[in-house]
């Protein structure tokens, strides 16, 4: 039961893949992973990010 509780961890791999979830160019997505105005981290040379946290900050946005 204590399995059903625990929020469910859906990590992106890589500045390609976190653009596409976002809908941004490489480019663009690039620029705000390296700004730091992505919940992103860097594991090694890539990048990796939660897929909930992504479409958290754009949905802030709009509220």
């Amino acid at each position: 039961m204590a399995d059903e509780q625990k929020p469910k961890i859906d990590l992106v791999w890589g500045c390609a893949e976190i653009a596409k979830v976002i809908q941004r160019t490489p480019r663009q997505t690039f620029y705000m992973l390296e700004s730091g105005s992505l919940p992103a981290r860097k594991v090694g040379n890539r990048w990796v990010a939660d897929r909930n946290k992504l479409h958290a900050v754009f949905l802030e946005d709009v509220a």
